[in-house]
């Protein structure tokens, strides 16, 4: 568990909610149709282990998150070479949960951020707004809170 998401921590918190409010909750297992069905999916995005007709109440899925977000969470401290101020931290996370550990740790935001260009790391998240090659509203507007959160402190 990285120190920074321990349970109950503001930061862990902060993490869960900016997370939860674009994941979306689902307490019943679904194909993932961006996927083409597969892998089965449920809670706030989780993909591990979900077989169809597994179900999860509310604070189980809040729980599932939080411990998810400790491995994304893990993986930017690994490849952040910078002091990086909670909330920055947090936009980081979310995005690392939304594309993959690779893709944030390979990607120009984050290399950006690791050369002090923080503004210029922070503005190449918007960047991340397709799937498939095609822009989704909904990636827009995350992208959009993550860059905010990024430039918190700024």
């Amino acid at each position: 568990m990285t120190s920074r998401m321990k349970k109950g921590s503001a930061v862990a918190a902060m993490a869960v909610a900016l997370v939860g409010s674009f994941e979306g909750l689902r307490q019943n297992a679904y194909p993932d149709p961006a996927m083409q069905g597969k892998p089965w999916t449920i809670c706030y995005g989780s993909t591990n282990g979900v077989k169809p007709g597994d179900h999860k109440t509310v604070e189980q899925c809040r729980a599932l998150l939080a411990l998810e977000l400790q491995t994304y969470a893990a993986g930017i401290e690994k490849c952040t070479r910078v002091p990086l101020p909670d909330a920055r931290f947090v936009a980081l996370t979310s995005f690392a949960y939304n594309v993959g550990i690779r893709a944030a740790c390979g990607s120009t935001a984050v290399k950006l951020i690791n050369q002090g260009k923080t503004a210029e790391g922070c503005e190449a998240l918007l960047k991340w707004n397709r799937a498939a090659g095609i822009v989704f509203p909904g990636l827009t507007r995350r992208r959009q809170k993550e860059r905010q959160f990024c430039l918190e402190g700024i």
